[in-house]
């Protein structure tokens, strides 16, 4: 079973502005879609720009365990030799998903209308997190799920032998739910269908199409009508993975707020159910250039170009939350710097990620002698134009958790600590040595 290492405590101080070109990685998202739907189809798919942090990389183990031949050829290079829709084998062992709620939650759904059964489980953060938004749609399909209380791993799905189509509704916004239950309809008969009051990130609607489904997306007066035609023949693809938006959220927002920077982010996709964090940054008064407009991988991408910025508090609407759910942690790190209030409301989910994010930003900005509101749905952090920092921050085995403090530490009057920065290696690893690059003053605390 999974568990959690040693505790790796970094430490961030103030310094010189920060200058240079920050290449962040793949796209954490995209990395793990196009793995399991290579695995799901005939040929061979070759990812280039794949994420290889921890979350991915346990995503493709995953994918080997269900018969696919998963190949890393070089940094970044894979390829995926797929079993087909309806091909997955049983594993012969536990799927082990580490820290990752988006790994675990497609690949059930990708496996919830096979006739296999798998036992899946995680570390100490994920085996916390709920499963039923999950479990209870894919049931529709005849999938059966035996857990712990509330619906948490570890947890035993049984493949339907003989699934049904499905029309569901997604009950909050979440791209995880969406993309499992689509996952699932691919091995259905006839039309599953998805719902969504609020659109989220769509990489799994564009990706399906790229490998040969027949999707089609309507907007309705209830929402977002995503139809999909079971059992498709998927075929290999070529994916080339553009760089990640949640990552690009560090250096850009270190930029925005250590005064006298100016550094450029190359590649950063610029899908529109994702760019919630960078029309707030503008709408609070950032200098950011998007230059070089163009399309990777069949996503919008463009080059960022970044310069220290005198911001101001805004209001984020809550209808925002799903383009930006991710960026929340790191957005009040910026709201600590900026002048007056900013509220961010419409933000429960964030209560439900890898740690309730909500209450971890809020204690540890409080520590580092900033003023918080908040209430089950609402943050609200007041800026300030010092700020002491000389905290030790707990991270709850959350990865953008420990970014965001680490960046608030570049401009607190005393340094800032986490108390674990080993999460980072999830959805970054080379975050120390690029921000360090960049001429941050970020690492580990010598003992």
């Amino acid at each position: 079973m999974s568990g959690h290492g040693e505790p790796v405590p970094m430490i961030a101080r103030r310094g010189a502005a920060l200058s240079g070109v920050a290449e962040v990685p793949g796209d954490k998202s995209i990395s793990h879609r196009a793995l399991i739907l290579g695995a799901l189809s005939i040929g061979r798919t070759e990812i280039t720009g794949l994420l290889e942090g921890q979350d991915v990389l346990d995503t493709a183990k995953a994918m080997r365990a269900f018969g696919a031949t998963v190949t890393r050829l070089g940094p970044g290079h894979w390829t995926v030799d797929g079993v087909g829709v309806g091909g997955f084998a049983e594993p012969g062992d536990i799927i082990d998903c580490g820290n990752s709620g988006t790994g675990v939650r497609l690949i059930m759904g990708a496996m919830a209308t096979s006739p296999v059964t798998a036992t899946f489980t995680g570390d100490a953060s994920l085996r916390k997190r709920p499963m039923g938004r999950v479990t209870d749609p894919l049931a529709l399909f005849g999938t059966r799920a035996v857990g712990r209380a509330g619906g948490r791993l570890p947890m035993t799905l049984v493949g339907a032998a003989e699934p049904v189509p499905v029309c569901y509704t997604t009950p909050v916004p979440s791209a995880q739910v969406k993309s499992a239950v689509l996952l699932a309809g691919l091995n259905a008969p006839g039309q599953t269908v998805v719902i969504e009051k609020e659109a989220t990130r769509d990489h799994t609607e564009r990706m399906l199409r790229g490998f040969g489904a027949d999707l089609t997306v309507e907007e309705t007066p209830e929402g977002r009508v995503i139809t999909l035609q079971g059992q498709p023949d998927l075929t290999g693809q070529s994916v080339a993975v553009p760089r990640d938006p949640s990552s690009a959220a560090f250096p850009v927002c270190a930029a925005l707020i250590v005064p006298g920077s100016e550094i450029l982010v190359p590649g950063v996709s610029q899908n529109p159910t994702r760019n919630g964090l960078f029309t707030t940054l503008v709408e609070m008064g950032a200098d950011i250039t998007f230059e070089n407009p163009r399309e990777e991988g069949g996503e919008p991408v463009a080059d960022l170009r970044v310069r220290h910025s005198r911001l101001h508090g805004v209001e984020v609407p809550p209808e925002r939350a799903a383009s930006m759910i991710d960026e929340y942690p790191v957005l009040a790190v910026v709201a600590a710097t900026a002048t007056g209030a900013t509220m961010m409301r419409g933000v429960k989910e964030l209560r439900v990620k890898e740690s309730d994010r909500i209450d971890a930003m809020a204690r540890g900005l409080e520590a580092c002698g900033l003023r918080i509101e908040e209430d089950q749905d609402t943050l609200i952090v007041h800026g300030q134009d010092r700020i002491p920092g000389g905290a030790t921050c707990a991270t709850h085995i959350d990865h953008r958790i420990a970014m965001s403090f680490l960046v608030l530490g570049l401009v607190s009057d005393l340094p800032v600590t986490v108390d674990d920065g080993s999460p980072i290696a999830t959805s970054f690893p080379a975050f120390e040595d690029l921000m360090r690059g960049l001429g941050a003053d970020i690492g580990p605390v010598t003992r």
